[in-house]
C-alpha cells in the first residue's frame, strides 16, 4: 500500500487509514501522515500494517522524547502533542458512550488534563531476562554485548524477550538510578537473570514505588531454591540498601513459580518499614508491597474530587463503594457521608482499607471482602441499608451482569461510575439505562502519552418515568464482545493491549 494518508486515531494507541473498503490500523503514526504500508495481518474487514516509508509528516506532530519510543510498547502517543492527545481521548469517550451505549447523554465535560506529562507515575515494574531484545538499529550496526542480560519491559508479542531500559520518563529519575545500579551490580557479580522460557535463573522482577510524601519503596523478586542462593540474593539487597539510603521500604519476594504474580506470596522485609504512605487532602493512605493505589497520584486527586462532586454528599448519606480496593475513595468520601460501605475481592486490600480508616481517625466505614457478584445481594442490602449513593470503580472488564441487576434492584438515587475503559462502561450504562439517566460525564487523563483514559459518569434514578426498553439481555456482557474488532475506529484495533506498564 503506497502513499496512504492516515485519517484518524483508533483505540489501543494506533491510528487508522482507509484503503478502498478496508480499514487499516497502524501504530506510531498520526492523522495527516502520508506513508507506505506493509500489511502484517489481514482479516475480511480490517488489516494491521506498519509504516515503512514516510512521504509527508503531519503538521500536528511531536518529536518523541524517549529513546525507547516505538520499541518498548509504552507511551505510544509521544508522537502526538499533548493537546491533541486530550482531544482524541475526549473523542474516545464520546464515541464509546454514543456508539456502544446508544443512550441519551448530556453535554460531556472537557477532559481534565494532567499538569505533569512526564515523571507522573508512582509505580513501575521491571523484568529481568537473560534474553535481551535487540532493536533494528542494534542489529543493523551489528552491536555485540558481553552479556545478553536485560532489565526493563517485555516486548509486545515476545513474552521471553525484554527490552533493556536505560531511561524511562514515566517515573521520578530515582527509579532510573536504582534500576541501572541494580543491573550493573548484578551483571558485574554474575547474578543469573531469569530465562523466561525455561524459568532457570535467579533475578525476576524489580518494582519501584514513590510517594508524594517523599517515601520510596523498592521490591526485588527472585527465584530462590537453596540457602546459599538466599544469602547471595541478600548481598544484592544489602548493596541496594547501602547505595540508596533514601529507600524507606526495601522488601523482597521469593517466587519459584512459572508466573510473575506475587499476590499469593509473602513479602519479606529487608530494611525499613513494610509500607510507605501516600497523602491526599490531609488523609494518609498506607501502601504495602501488594497494595493497589492509583499510579498517577496528582490526577487521582482530581478524579476523587470529581467523584465527590458527583456524589453531592451533605453528611447524611449511606454510600456503597464497590471495588473499593484499599479504600481510598471510601475514606476520601467518609467525612462528608453518614457511613461508607466498601466491598472488594482481595482480602489484603480490605485489611489495608481498614488500616487507612484507623490511621485517619475515620470510624464511619465498613469494609467487606468477597466476590462482588456473590457478596452484593439483596440480602446484603437489607442487612446494611439501602444506599443513597453508589460509587463503582470496576476493573477494565466492567461490572458482572449480576452486579448490574443488583444495582437496578437497589434503586439508589445516584450512581457514580468510575471507569478506566469507556467501552465496557458504555455497555454497562446501556444496561443501567433501564432505570437510570446519565446526568454528567467527566473524562480525566491519568496517563499522558498513552491512549488510556478514565471517565466518571453520574447517573440519577428515573423517578416517576416509565422504564427504558433496555434490559440485561440486550447487550453483550463480556468485554471481549464489547471490544471486538470493528470498522468503527473508536472500538478496537484488533490487538491485545500491550501497554500494561502504563496502566
Amino acid at each position: 500500500m503506497e502513499q496512504v494518508e492516515i485519517t484518524d486515531v483508533a483505540a489501543e494507541g494506533k491510528a487508522v487509514a482507509r484503503v478502498d473498503d478496508l480499514v487499516v490500523f497502524v501504530p506510531f503514526v498520526v492523522p495527516g501522515d502520508v506513508v507506505d504500508l506493509q500489511v502484517r495481518r489481514k482479516k475480511h474487514h480490517y488489516a494491521e500494517a506498519e509504516a515503512v516509508k514516510f512521504h509527508r509528516y503531519a503538521a500536528e506532530r511531536a518529536v518523541p522524547f524517549c529513546r525507547h519510543y516505538g520499541v518498548c510498547g509504552g507511551c505510544k502517543w509521544q508522537v502526538l502533542p499533548y493537546e491533541a492527545q486530550l482531544r482524541y481521548k475526549q473523542k474516545q469517550v464520546v464515541d464509546n458512550l454514543t456508539r456502544i451505549g446508544k443512550i441519551a447523554l448530556p453535554e460531556i465535560s472537557p477532559i481534565l488534563g494532567s499538569a505533569r506529562t512526564e515523571h507522573y507515575r508512582n509505580k513501575l515494574e521491571f523484568t529481568f531476562s537473560d534474553k535481551r531484545w535487540l532493536t533494528k538499529e542494534e542489529i543493523r550496526q551489528a552491536v555485540v554485548y558481553d552479556q545478553m542480560n536485560a532489565l526493563g519491559f517485555h516486548i509486545p508479542e515476545a513474552f521471553d524477550k525484554v527490552l533493556h531500559i536505560e531511561r524511562c520518563w514515566l517515573q521520578d529519575d530515582v527509579s532510573n538510578r536504582i534500576r541501572n545500579a541494580v543491573f550493573e551490580y548484578a551483571c558485574a557479580h554474575n547474578y543469573p537473570f531469569i530465562n523466561l522460557r525455561t524459568h532457570e535463573g535467579m533475578l525476576r522482577n524489580l518494582i519501584v514505588r514513590t510517594a508524594t510524601t517523599g517515601e520510596l519503596m523498592v521490591i526485588l523478586v527472585a527465584k530462590i531454591e537453596t540457602g546459599e542462593q538466599l544469602e547471595r540474593f541478600k548481598r544484592l539487597l544489602g548493596y541496594v540498601a547501602g547505595a540508596f539510603p533514601e529507600i524507606s521500604s526495601l522488601l523482597y519476594f521469593i517466587n519459584n513459580k512459572v508466573n510473575d504474580t506475587i499476590a499469593d506470596l509473602d513479602a519479606h522485609l529487608f530494611k525499613g518499614e513494610d509500607h510507605i504512605f501516600e497523602q491526599m487532602e490531609g488523609l494518609r493512605f498506607k501502601v504495602g508491597a501488594k497494595s493497589f493505589y492509583q499510579t498517577n497520584s496528582e490526577q487521582a486527586y482530581l478524579l476523587y474530587q470529581t467523584v465527590r462532586r458527583f456524589a453531592s454528599l451533605t453528611g447524611g448519606e449511606l454510600v456503597y463503594d464497590l471495588y473499593t480496593g484499599t479504600g481510598t475513595i471510601a475514606n476520601f468520601l467518609a467525612r462528608q457521608a453518614r457511613q461508607v460501605v466498601g466491598i472488594e475481592y482481595v482480602p489484603e486490600a480490605i485489611e489495608d482499607a481498614k488500616t487507612n480508616s484507623r490511621i485517619n481517625g475515620i470510624d464511619n466505614t465498613l469494609f467487606f471482602a468477597g466476590d462482588m457478584k456473590d457478596l452484593l445481594t439483596e440480602a446484603f442490602v437489607n442487612a446494611y441499608g439501602r444506599p443513597d449513593v453508589i460509587v463503582t470503580d470496576p476493573p477494565r472488564a466492567g461490572m458482572h451482569p449480576d452486579v448490574v441487576k443488583v444495582l437496578l434492584a437497589t434503586a439508589s438515587p445516584r450512581i457514580v461510575y468510575v471507569s478506566c475503559n469507556p467501552a465496557t462502561q458504555a455497555r454497562d450504562l446501556q444496561l443501567l439505562d433501564a432505570a437510570y439517566r446519565v446526568k454528567a460525564v467527566q473524562p480525566v487523563d491519568m496517563f499522558p502519552h498513552t491512549h488510556h483514559v478514565e471517565n466518571v459518569v453520574l447517573l440519577e434514578l428515573r423517578e416517576g418515568e416509565p422504564l427504558s426498553q433496555h434490559s440485561t439481555a440486550d447487550v453483550p456482557l463480556s468485554s471481549a464482545e464489547a471490544l471486538s474488532p470493528s470498522t468503527d475506529t473508536s472500538l478496537s484495533s484488533a490487538e491485545t493491549d500491550h501497554d500494561c506498564q502504563c496502566i
